[in-house]
């Protein structure tokens, strides 16, 4: 799950390769609530956060749990 961390979600979208404007399209939110996100100015609301996780899931991204640090992977095809 998205934890609230703004680089989670910076290498989340790297890994998949959306930038910031294609992630908030996906999320159907504004560019800018992901890019103040992103650069840690503020957490988006409950909603939001949660539209930006479906989203980078929808495009493979799986997120791992908090057990050493949270982390982002591409999900095993298959």
């Amino acid at each position: 799950m998205l934890s609230e961390a703004p680089a989670q979600c910076r290498a989340a979208r790297g890994l998949v390769e959306l930038d910031q404007a294609a992630l908030a399209e996906a999320a159907k939110i504004s560019r800018n609530t992901v890019v103040s996100f992103e650069k840690g100015q503020r957490i988006p609301g409950a909603s939001n956060l949660h539209a930006i996780q479906r989203a980078l899931e929808a495009a493979g991204v799986e997120f791992i749990a908090e057990n050493g640090g949270a982390g982002v992977r591409l999900r095993k095809s298959g």
